[in-house]
């Protein structure tokens, strides 16, 4: 019995030795969409935070393509020693199981969540020489040229919020995709694309510099951030859509390094200027504990998945 209790308290002290440590080198922030999107934006806050807190430097690793399962590909195969985290979305954790035939990841067993970050939501963006004005020009418009408004997307959430548009707004528009959100939007500027449904954190930006023109958000109401734009919601009763961000390790990451990074990213989220710094970028702080995170993650994919159903979306 004495020599189990030895042994145990050995393991139990070499774990806390080994929490304590960590992280002893620089840690890649692995960003599934490209610099510049909300997702970039937000995991460059989080990892000089954790970077102030920890130590290390937290690398941004931009790995895009594919609505971010590439990257998270990557990271589920990465060796969970807590060196290799991801920046994560709705779109490569709950999304991509229906829009993809085929994943080379399981969203839950092969990751380990550590928080939730926040949430956000999208607006709809046309350039400012676009004819409609509103939302109800908008749909008018698209009404009167079936087929001939192109939208670009990036992520599952604007792939979803212009699928849900065009079957509850009874439009037709042609898709086209984008490793990110960035270069959709530079097409609608540059007159490539008729419109796409940017995040907030771009939108806001965009739309301030007077480059593009928001008419709708995809929030179930008007956000605080942009008060005299309309929710989609006000003229498509029951349209809402709102996407998140999240924290995870591979499967595996020890669990003493997982409290360590949660107890950091936890102690950040409360700061009033890491709140104020997230609301810039049209993001709300919503923590999230790793098991509520999970939870959380099983729910969205059934979620996602009866949204992609009822906007018409095919698997790819």
């Amino acid at each position: 019995m004495r020599k189990i209790i030895l042994s145990a308290g050995i393991v139990f002290c070499c774990a806390l030795a080994h929490a304590q440590s960590y992280p002893s080198k620089p840690v890649k922030l692995v960003v599934p969409f490209p610099a510049g999107s909300a997702t970039d934006q937000i995991a460059r806050v989080i990892g000089q935070e954790l970077q102030g807190a920890l130590g290390q430097p937290f690398i941004v690793d931009n790995k895009p393509g594919a609505q971010g399962t590439i990257a998270a590909e990557g990271v589920a195969k990465s060796a969970p020693d807590g060196y290799t985290l991801m920046v994560s979305t709705n779109t490569p954790q709950a999304a991509a199981p229906a829009l993809f035939k085929q994943l080379r990841y399981d969203p839950v067993k092969d990751f380990q969540p550590i928080a939730r970050l926040g949430t956000i939501s999208f607006m709809l963006m046309v350039a400012p020489e676009f004819p409609a004005k509103n939302l109800k020009e908008f749909l008018a418009h698209a009404r009167a040229n079936p087929g001939k408004l192109t939208a670009g997307y990036g992520s599952a959430g604007s792939q979803v919020s212009q699928a849900m548009l065009r079957s509850m707004g009874k439009i037709d528009f042609v898709d086209v995709p984008y490793k990110g959100l960035p270069q959709a939007i530079t097409d609608v500027m540059g007159g490539a694309v008729s419109f796409t449904f940017a995040d907030l954190a771009n939108a806001l930006a965009q739309q301030k510099g007077g480059k593009l023109r928001g008419l709708a958000v995809t929030s179930e109401k008007r956000s605080p951030l942009a008060p005299e734009v309309p929710a989609i919601a006000e003229e498509l009763k029951g349209y809402e859509l709102i996407a998140w961000f999240a924290l995870m390790a591979p499967a595996g990451t020890p669990p003493e390094i997982v409290t360590r990074l949660h107890g950091a990213t936890a102690a950040a989220l409360k700061k009033p200027d890491t709140a104020a710094r997230f609301a810039t970028l049209g993001t709300d702080v919503g923590l999230m504990d790793p098991a509520q995170l999970a939870d959380f993650i099983k729910s969205e994919i059934a979620k996602w998945a009866r949204m992609a159903k009822e906007a018409g979306i095919q698997p790819q």
